[in-house]
């Protein structure tokens, strides 16, 4: 092998694999977060009825009310928190943006010295800056990179965060219910079921992080776990204690 197949393969290797998932999407985080939440707090709900010893009736209603609550108040709070997020980072943005009109002298400086700090020599980033400027929305993207770490051209939609936040919370929720909408008439294929939605979901989402799937699972699994069983503990007591 020749020294410049040795030099050049690792480049061509890097340039063929090196791919990156986009990390900034606005729908990635409700969704798994709804689908877990969804699982979990309606398993905790159901268990802690449940637990009281109350028919089968109550626990189907609790099951739902809990569905549709919890996704419309899922839907609700994604949409404001991201819609917040979003305001927040236009008004940053409008303000870089009457910087650059203003002040297009100090801001190309910035810019320059920016260069500088990472080691471009002065006259080099000088010009890169001067060049960069000529486009005021290419300054504003560059700005906006640079001192507020956003893409101008990448912000995070309210309404997609809040439609997947909708749809994965009630997708979770719905696995508790479903043993009793098909006939079941005890708790334990409610609680199979959701624990095995708990690991599933764990699983997947290894796929996107990184983690051993056994282990996104096995955690999942474990806390969704122990909330059924201290929502069953607490509603025997309390059934008790009132009965």
């Amino acid at each position: 092998m020749s020294v410049i197949d040795t030099v050049q393969s690792p480049h061509i290797a890097h340039r063929d694999n090196h791919t990156h998932r986009d990390v900034n999407g606005g729908w990635l985080r409700p969704a798994v977060f709804g689908a877990m939440d969804g699982l979990v707090s309606n398993l905790a709900l159901m268990t802690g009825v449940a637990g009281g010893a109350v028919d089968r009736q109550t626990i189907v209603i609790t099951g739902l009310a809990g569905l549709a609550a919890g996704a419309f108040s899922m839907a609700a709070g994604e949409y404001t928190s991201v819609a917040s997020q979003r305001e927040l980072v236009e008004a940053e943005l409008e303000v870089e943006r009457r910087e650059l009109r203003k002040h297009p002298a100090d801001e190309l400086a910035e810019l320059a010295a920016l260069y500088e700090s990472r080691g471009v020599k002065p006259k080099l980033a000088r010009e890169v800056a001067a060049q960069l400027s000529k486009d005021p929305e290419q300054a504003l993207e560059i700005h906006a990179r640079e001192e507020l770490g956003i893409d101008p051209d990448d912000l995070p939609s309210p309404l997609v965060a809040a439609v997947s936040s909708f749809g994965s919370f009630a997708l979770g929720a719905l696995l508790p219910v479903l043993p009793y909408l098909l006939g079941a008439v005890a708790l334990w294929p409610a609680v199979v079921l959701a624990l095995l939605g708990l690991f599933a979901c764990g699983a997947v989402v290894a796929r996107v992080t990184a983690r051993p799937w056994w282990f996104s699972g096995l955690r999942q699994l474990a806390l969704g776990g122990a909330a059924a069983g201290v929502t069953y503990a607490l509603g025997t007591f309390f059934g008790t204690a009132v009965g």
